[in-house]
């Protein structure tokens, strides 16, 4: 009996501990949400390097397309609504032809098809290499799901071919000691980084060395922290260095040019096909061998500017760091997941010869700072920052605007406010919790007591 009366007792938080609780909330969904408060369709903006996607499948039980926040609230509340987190190069297909007679109620004129958008099985609400929902509905107990940084699926902790989930790196109290994971699939494509020291690995039985056949092997020292002036003799590498420029000159030229469509299913995606480190050769070449994208011809709409953006940032302070020729090094092709530590980007070579061949790996992104969600966690924390700063002054601007007796009544409410609950507190006996009843009650009192002075 006396197990069942506590179970019937109401959860006791304090007034500090209710309001952290509400602002960790907020917080929290302004991070998966990037600060976007939902008002407008992002169309408009484009492929966004990183934003929170959402997949309806009542308008698209297909799950090959997906909508913005703004629209997951305006144009399909109440539908069947799959929530992925964020996605990266991603534009709204809300109310194109994927949506049949379904009109977007915020951005109703869109073209018929994003075709640069990627999806996977997540459109559908599954996830892992055992297609399962999240949560499980035929499961009590959820297990964790880690993200893969390539190809943006979600995996269960005892799914990432481990042989137990206690191989990934956690420091004492649970929190993760990696930035970023790859999965096995992309673990193949991402093998060259095993050309790279052990520090940018998050665990002790993932510090590989390279296999470079007979070449020389990468010294920790190359890449302790990789900085455009770090380790370079300016003096050494100049002639080459303003060689590579020239080059590099010539390939945003070649960007700038019409761009030959190349036969391709949709399914497919494109490749960038840009040899940096050749350009003299390629100069020279006929304009059948220029950069040859699959599908459409608009370059901003496969993201070409921020390719040239990436190749025109390039400056003759960069040499390359891994010492080799990325292109011919031989290395292991293992199937198998990767934690990589904190900043590890940060260490990646961004010599042309390695810039190349992201590029050509279509991994150009590793090296852009703005898809890392760290930095998109950044970017919402400060609008965060700023929309309560707006609140803070709109709060103000109303007070300015009040008069002098419409002040000093407000004062005298919060005056009375404070009195009745100081009075509630020293009458209440601080051995009971205080119910949702208590505070009702205590509202009814302070609205008694000001009808009767009015």
């Amino acid at each position: 009996m006396a197990e069942a009366f506590e179970d019937e007792i109401e959860p006791t938080v304090t007034i500090e501990e209710y309001i952290e609780g509400i602002e960790a909330e907020e917080l929290e969904a302004d991070l998966v949400l990037g600060g976007d408060e939902g008002k407008e369709c992002t169309y408009d903006n484009g492929y966004m390097k990183r934003q929170a996607i959402f997949s309806c499948l009542t308008c698209v039980p297909s799950g090959n397309a997906g909508i913005c926040t703004a629209c997951s609230l305006s144009c399909h509340d109440g539908h069947e609504v799959v929530e992925l987190w964020t996605k990266r190069k991603f534009r709204c297909d809300c109310g194109n032809s994927k949506f049949a007679d379904f009109a977007c109620k915020l951005y109703p004129n869109k073209e018929p098809e994003n075709v640069d958008n990627a999806y996977n099985q997540n459109f559908k609400g599954r996830y892992c290499i055992c297609g399962l929902p999240y949560p499980d509905p035929e499961t009590d107990e959820q297990v964790e799901m880690i993200q893969c940084c390539i190809c943006e699926d979600w995996f269960h902790e005892n799914h990432l071919g481990l042989v137990s989930p206690e191989e990934i790196p956690r420091d004492e109290e649970g929190e993760p000691l990696y930035e970023d994971f790859v999965c096995q699939d992309c673990a193949l494509t991402c093998s060259f980084l095993k050309l790279y020291p052990p520090s940018i690995w998050a665990i002790e039985s993932q510090k590989n060395e390279p296999v470079l056949s007979g070449k020389e092997k990468v010294l920790e020292t190359k890449t302790s922290a990789f900085s455009v002036s770090e380790n370079i003799d300016d003096s050494n590498h100049v002639s080459k260095d303003q060689t590579n420029i020239s080059n590099m000159n010539s390939t945003t030229e070649m960007l700038d040019k019409k761009v030959q469509p190349h036969a391709e299913t949709s399914s497919e995606r494109y490749k960038h096909q840009i040899n940096i480190s050749n350009m003299d050769s390629k100069i020279e070449e006929s304009s059948d061998n220029k950069l040859q994208p699959q599908g459409e011809t608009s370059m901003e709409n496969y993201g070409w500017g921020e390719v040239k953006a990436i190749c025109n940032s390039l400056t003759s302070n960069f040499k390359c760091i891994i010492g080799l020729d990325i292109f011919n090094a031989a290395f292991d092709s293992e199937k198998k997941p990767m934690f990589l530590s904190k900043k590890w980007r940060d260490r990646l070579c961004r010599c042309l010869t390695c810039t190349n061949f992201y590029i050509q790996k279509d991994l150009h992104y590793l090296i852009d700072k703005d898809d890392t969600i760290e930095e998109y966690e950044k970017m919402a924390k400060q609008k965060r920052k700023e929309k309560l700063q707006q609140e803070e002054g709109a709060e103000m601007n109303f007070l300015d605007k009040l008069n002098h007796v419409q002040k000093i009544e407000i004062l005298r409410g919060i005056n009375d406010l404070k009195n009745e609950f100081h009075s509630f507190l020293e009458s209440f006996d601080t051995s009971k919790p205080i119910t949702s009843a208590d505070v009702q009650g205590l509202f009814e009192n302070l609205a008694k007591k000001r009808q009767r002075l009015s």
